[in-house]
């Protein structure tokens, strides 16, 4: 790698972190503490909403941060503003990094002279101050010794939530400690295949995993700390069975087991990660057990997902098919996806008619899965039966009456010159539904939105003094009429404008300044600016305690 792009400068932060990161970081510089500088890193405090340990990595330029964010793995603000303070002292940090490489190469001096007893005393002294060393060397201890049931029972005291638990639940505030203390398990299972004992670490590897799946019902887990202690896990189980190389069959039951049990939510193990383990026979017992629980089964989500990918991995799609196709869901998701797998099979025919059977079956077409249309549509766009996606469009419209489905219907009618004549009975169903205040989504009928959109500011000026508006709505017609229709638009800018008048805050003070505004080009219009400076005078007089406001309207010329 070019070394410039990993060297530690504001442009190379603010490619790692991104520019809302980098914009946020600029505003902790003040809450870095407690900076030291390594040979290769820098380490600090970082006071946000909690204080968060930082640690910036100066050769490659990467860092860790034990915010949420940054257990994600991504380059947070924290680091941000680590690396933004170490640029600002860059003259120091040449010295500060040989005086850390001189103490560094002092402390291994030292330990190199220390003789075997001084050494032991040293570590005894270490282990009475740190529990978590202690703990770690316990463990080694005793997997070396081979003492499975010591090295057992210590895994099932890390799993124990009770140090950590309050009325037998672990709060927010200890959950990473909990996560840390249960981590220290998957260390020494590793440590056991280490050794020599790979079939040792994957009995205990798969008790861990049980006493994982049963504490973490009793753990905040916001920041995902015990996800990864199973990841790690499954990580640990997959090398141990690399190495002791088990009994295929026994293997393939258990993985079946426990992708179908109630385990796997926390561990994610895929079979298909140990198809050398298992070799050809161990898959074939894989594959006979998970079709039998998928025939006992056919509507379990683990039962199908591990169908599926049995299915693709061995490339037979009529099989992925036969997945889907065993439990259709009613509104056509299902037939999207089995017809989505055919194309990547490039079996283009059998899709359309996979799609189109969806459509067909679906009970409703107002609940249908609109991506199954909006597929379905594109098919007949490529297939040129353009007539058959505006059918399918109009149809679709007349179940929702949404402005989006009004939309899509415009331009598959447009695309066959039909328009006009879809158009009229698009608005009719429109009209019935706003005689019967049938709103849309964000209130007001979908009439006067739909008219809107087709730029005929008058039909929809008039639909919504007949039936009525939502104030969004009449808010968007005074915009688009003020040139037309100046007095009306005057008239709803000031009547959206009264209640904003007895409210606070930046948001309504960029909407009452945008009323404003309105009003302004509308007396410019009717030529009666002079009642417009004494509305904007009153309102000053009455309004003159929010500072805010007085100073966007100033700004804005009012």
């Amino acid at each position: 790698m070019d070394r410039s792009r990993r060297s530690l400068t504001e442009a190379n932060l603010k490619a790692l972190a991104g520019a809302r990161s980098f914009e946020r970081g600029l505003g902790y510089l003040d809450a870095v503490s407690g900076v030291e500088v390594g040979d290769g890193w820098v380490t600090a405090t970082v006071h946000g909403t909690e204080r968060y340990e930082v640690e910036l990595s100066l050769d490659g330029l990467g860092g860790e941060c034990d915010c949420p964010y940054g257990l994600e793995g991504n380059f947070c603000k924290h680091l941000v503003a680590l690396g933004l303070t170490v640029i600002a002292q860059s003259e120091r940090l040449p010295r500060q990094r040989k005086a850390a490489r001189a103490r560094a190469q002092g402390l291994d001096a030292w330990l190199s002279a220390l003789s075997k007893g001084e050494l032991l005393a040293l570590v005894r002294e270490q282990i009475d101050e740190d529990r978590q060393l202690r703990r770690r060397l316990e463990l080694r201890a005793a997997s070396v010794c081979g003492d499975l049931a010591a090295v057992r029972a210590r895994i099932c005291e890390l799993f124990d939530i009770g140090p950590f638990a309050q009325y037998g639940y672990v709060e927010y505030a200890d959950a990473r400690a909990y996560a840390d203390q249960a981590g220290q398990a998957v260390s020494a299972i590793g440590a056991l295949t280490g050794s020599g004992r790979a079939a040792d670490a994957i009995t205990l590897a798969r008790e861990a995993m049980r006493l994982l799946a049963e504490a973490v019902e009793s753990v905040d887990d916001s920041d995902g700390g015990l996800g990864q202690v199973g990841a790690a896990l499954a990580g640990a189980h997959l090398d141990a069975c690399r190495v002791a190389r088990p009994d295929p069959e026994e293997l393939a039951r258990w993985l079946v087991g426990h992708v179908l049990g109630d385990v796997d939510g926390i561990t994610d193990i895929d079979p298909l990660d140990y198809v050398d383990v298992l070799g050809e026979g161990g898959m074939n017992v894989l594959r006979e057990l998970a079709t039998r629980a998928w025939r006992r089964k056919r509507t379990g989500w683990a039962e199908k997902y591990l169908m599926e990918r049995l299915a693709k991995a061995g490339g037979d799609v009529d099989a992925v098919i036969a997945v889907h196709a065993a439990d259709l869901a009613a509104n056509g998701h299902t037939h999207l996806v089995i017809a989505r797998e055919l194309d990547t099979a490039g079996r283009s025919d059998e899709a359309l008619l996979w799609a189109e059977r969806g459509v067909r079956e679906a009970r409703d077409l107002g609940v249908v899965d609109t991506a199954l249309v909006d597929d379905l549509c594109e098919r007949y766009a490529q297939a040129a039966r353009l007539p058959d996606a505006v059918s399918l469009r109009r149809d679709h419209f007349g179940a929702r009456r949404s402005l989006l489905a009004y939309q899509q219907l415009r331009a598959a009618a447009r695309a066959v010159d039909c328009w006009p004549t879809e158009r009229v009975g698009a608005l009719a169903l429109l009209r019935e539904d706003a005689g019967r205040r049938r709103g849309g989504w964000y209130g007001g009928p979908v009439l006067v939105d739909a008219l809107l959109d087709d730029k005929d500011v008058e039909a929809a000026w008039q639909a919504a003094t007949e039936a009525g508006a939502h104030d969004r709505q009449w808010l968007t017609l005074a915009d688009q009429a003020c040139a037309v229709r100046p007095a009306d638009a005057l008239g709803v800018y000031l009547r959206l404008a009264e209640p904003l008048t007895q409210q606070t805050g930046n948001a309504v003070y960029e909407q009452l300044v945008s009323l404003l505004l309105g009003m302004r080009d509308c007396h410019r219009r009717l030529g009666t600016p002079d009642e417009f400076s004494a509305y904007v005078t009153a309102l000053r007089t009455t309004q003159k305690r929010k500072r805010n406001l007085m100073r966007l309207m100033e700004q804005h010329g009012l």
